[in-house]
C-alpha cells in the first residue's frame, strides 16, 4: 500500500526552474506553480543572510516512497538545508476523486491502492480542486449544491498536462484555478461527489479535487453550527 501526500515546495522564482526539472527528472510530472512573497522581518533576513525575495510555490502529489527519494535528492543535489534555497513539506491526503484522476497524479511513482486514510478526531477537511482557468463559480456552484459555504481562489500554472489524454481521455490547458474550501468531515464525500459530476472530466471546467484532513480549526462558527 502506497500513502500518498500533497508536497509543497517554496523557493525563490530564480530557482523554480531548478526545481520543476529536479522533480520531472524524478518523474513527477503533475505540477502546479503559483507565486508569492516572503514575510520574513529584516532582523531575521540579516540573521539568515538572506535578502528580501519574490517566491514561487510548487503544489505536487507524491507517495510516499519517492517522497523519500526526492528528500534525498533535495538535500544532496539542490541543497535545500542552506538558509535561502527553499523549503518543502508534504501533508498526508485522505482521499482523491476518481481513479483516472489518481493515476494522472500518482504517474510513475508506483501506487499501490490501501484503504482512504484520514486523522482521528479529525471534523473538518480541506478540499483542494484544480480547474481550467475561468471555471471558479462552475466549481464553487457544484460545491454549494452540496453544501459548501465558500471557497478561496490561487491562480496557477500547470505543467505535465500534457499527458493528461493518456490517463483521462481529454487534453488540459496549462492555465489553472486552485480553489480551497474547508468542511466538515461529513460533508466531504457529497461535495466532491457533486465537483466531479458537475465540473469534472466531463464538463468544460475539467476540475481534479483531492483532500486534506485538517487537526484544528478557528473562524468557522457559524458553519459549525449548522
Amino acid at each position: 500500500m502506497s500513502e500518498v501526500y500533497m508536497m509543497v515546495t517554496v523557493t525563490n522564482r530564480s530557482r523554480v526552474e531548478k526545481f520543476l526539472s529536479f522533480y520531472k527528472e524524478k518523474q513527477l510530472s503533475v505540477m502546479m506553480v503559483t507565486l508569492g512573497a516572503g514575510t520574513a522581518s529584516g532582523d531575521v533576513l540579516d540573521y539568515l543572510g538572506l535578502e528580501v525575495s519574490e517566491k514561487a510555490v510548487i503544489f505536487s502529489v507524491v507517495t510516499d516512497g519517492i517522497w523519500k527519494t526526492v528528500k534525498k535528492g533535495l538535500e544532496n543535489q539542490l541543497r535545500i538545508d542552506i538558509p535561502g534555497s527553499g523549503i518543502a513539506f508534504t501533508v498526508p491526503l485522505s482521499s482523491i476523486g476518481g481513479k483516472r484522476e489518481l493515476m494522472f497524479l500518482t504517474e510513475n511513482q508506483g501506487y499501490e491502492k490501501g484503504e482512504e486514510t484520514s486523522l482521528k478526531e479529525t471534523t473538518h477537511e480541506l478540499l483542494v480542486v484544480i480547474a481550467n482557468n475561468g471555471y471558479i463559480e462552475t466549481v464553487m456552484d457544484a460545491a454549494r449544491t452540496a453544501g459548501a459555504a465558500g471557497g478561496t481562489v490561487i491562480h496557477a500554472k500547470g505543467t505535465g498536462m500534457e499527458r493528461a489524454e493518456q490517463f483521462l481521455g481529454v487534453s488540459l490547458a496549462s492555465e489553472k484555478e486552485m480553489i480551497f474550501i474547508v468542511t466538515k468531515k461529513e460533508q466531504k464525500n457529497p461535495i466532491m461527489k457533486a465537483i466531479m459530476a458537475q465540473a469534472g472530466m466531463e464538463s468544460k471546467a475539467k476540475a481534479i479535487v483531492f483532500s486534506l484532513p485538517v487537526t484544528s480549526t478557528a473562524g468557522l462558527r457559524l458553519l459549525e453550527e449548522d
